[in-house]
């Protein structure tokens, strides 16, 4: 279950709190006048290894890796 604090209390004991959500790695959910305004939530790093979305949606139609022909080179002056 999620525990749930005032603004008050999140103000007065922010440090507890975040030391709480770094060790036990629970979820703290601030209110104001009894509803939820924000969370505390642990800090996850991005899973390096996983493509971005929008990567995954690119089609590439040729071989990138297949050498440019004498006539596709630049120009060089």
């Amino acid at each position: 279950m999620m525990k749930v604090v005032n603004v008050h209390e999140a103000k007065t004991k922010l440090s507890a709190l975040l030391a709480e959500v770094e060790k036990k790695g629970e979820r703290i959910s601030i209110c104001r006048n009894g509803k939820p305004v924000a969370d505390l939530v642990p800090h996850r790093r991005p899973d390096r290894l996983r493509p971005h979305p929008i990567m995954g949606a690119i089609k590439i139609k040729y071989d990138p890796t297949e050498p440019l022909k004498d006539d596709e080179w630049p120009e060089t002056d």
